[in-house]
């Protein structure tokens, strides 16, 4: 018996497209399989279940290979209930220098601000903790609204790209609603300060919501930056019982000190819109590195002196010591140099580490003579007040 043929189906026709260089086969696709999902902005695709959980992001360009999102399985982020992830990265909880960046003004008021108020150590302790709480919440707050504003942006810079609400993780109802949740904590930290202190922060709000705007209005949107995370830099007065309105000494130490810290800012700042200079060039976003990019650390290493300067002139009007200039003086002077000279502009890694590892430096040693400075006035001050208590009493 003659062996059985196996019946094939027509051949599907094919179409040639053809060039000097490529030659591709198309078959047209069966009417069974699913059509290919639709590409956003810069071929990323996220999947989701039926849950609208995350489950994995791919992306897909002709010009390379682009990051693409894994659920984060180590660090704290890995140890935080699944539908918890995207809002932890909202508020950068993985990426905590900017909370420390926002915390430092408040704690350098604090410390100038103590031998003026006669603040025992441990009522700036529990002042430094307050204000370290609120430097996060506010911080994530104000993460919050610059992704908000810039959801349309994000998806264009490779660094964005992935954010939750760039990627879609976050409705943006939601991030709006968690940001009013965000607000409402901070001010219930704020009230644990005296309630004078209201008054001096609430104007700091429309900084906050003002500065994603500013992106796109002018290329010095550091400058806004650095009057909103400067703020700090005032409120240590207040916390700690000093009215700076009747005390002409307090008001200049806390408006140079502002001044400087706004300096500061827009220095580190700059270093950091170095990372995305090529990508916001593209998208039409302004930066002071876009501006200045072929004199950058001319710009650098004014801003420096103007922030030392500066610094050193809050310590005169508030009576501080040698320990001040040396240690917060000297010490800004000698790490700021040292970062400007030695970090590559060029490079995104290592303008990264130095925008991180530069808030400790720096502000671990204006920290360290700043406290130096307070502990040497109030040790000394100790007996003399004691001394003088007791001729009173007698």
């Amino acid at each position: 018996m003659p062996p059985r043929l196996l019946k094939l189906p027509p051949r599907l026709p094919t179409t040639h497209i053809s060039s000097s260089r490529l030659t591709l086969r198309l078959s047209p696709k069966p009417r069974h399989l699913a059509p290919a999902p639709r590409l956003c902005p810069r071929s990323l695709a996220i999947s989701y279940h039926s849950s609208s959980k995350l489950l994995s992001t791919s992306t897909s360009t002709t010009a390379g290979n682009v990051p693409t999102y894994a659920i984060p399985t180590s660090g704290l982020l890995a140890r935080l209930p699944r539908s918890w992830v995207p809002y932890a990265e909202l508020i950068r909880l993985d990426k905590p220098a900017g909370s420390y960046y926002l915390f430092f003004p408040c704690l350098w008021s604090t410390l100038l601000a103590a031998p003026v108020a006669s603040s025992p150590p441990g009522a700036v302790l529990s002042t430094s903790f307050l204000f370290l709480a609120g430097a996060v919440i506010m911080r994530g707050a104000g993460c919050t609204i610059n992704d908000l504003w810039d959801r349309n942006l994000d998806p264009h810079v490779a660094r964005t790209r992935l954010r939750p609400i760039a990627r879609g993780a976050v409705a943006p109802l939601s991030a709006l609603v968690f940001t009013g949740a965000q607000l409402l904590t901070g001010l219930a930290v704020l009230l644990q300060f005296p309630f004078e202190c209201f008054w001096y922060a609430t104007p700091s709000l429309l900084l906050v919501a003002s500065y994603p705007l500013a992106k796109r209005v002018t290329y010095y949107p550091q400058a806004v930056l650095g009057l909103t995370f400067s703020w700090g830099a005032i409120m240590g007065f207040p916390a700690l019982g000093v009215d700076l309105l009747s005390n002409g000494a307090a008001l200049a130490g806390a408006g140079l000190l502002y001044a400087s810290n706004v300096a500061w800012t827009v220095l580190y700042d700059m270093i950091y819109a170095h990372m995305d200079i090529k990508d916001d060039a593209k998208a039409g976003i302004k930066s002071i590195a876009l501006k200045h990019d072929k004199e950058t650390k001319q710009v650098l290493t004014g801003l420096a002196a103007v922030q030392i300067a500066l610094l050193a002139g809050a310590g005169v009007a508030t009576g501080a010591g040698p320990a001040f200039f040396i240690g917060s003086c000297g010490g800004a002077a000698l790490t700021l140099g040292v970062m400007i000279k030695r970090v590559n502009l060029k490079n995104v890694k290592d303008c990264w580490w130095w925008f991180v590892n530069g808030c400790w430096i720096t502000g671990g040693a204006v920290s360290l003579g700043l406290a130096a400075d307070y502990l040497l006035r109030y040790t000394q001050e100790a007996p003399e007040k004691d001394l003088k208590d007791d001729e009173e009493s007698a």
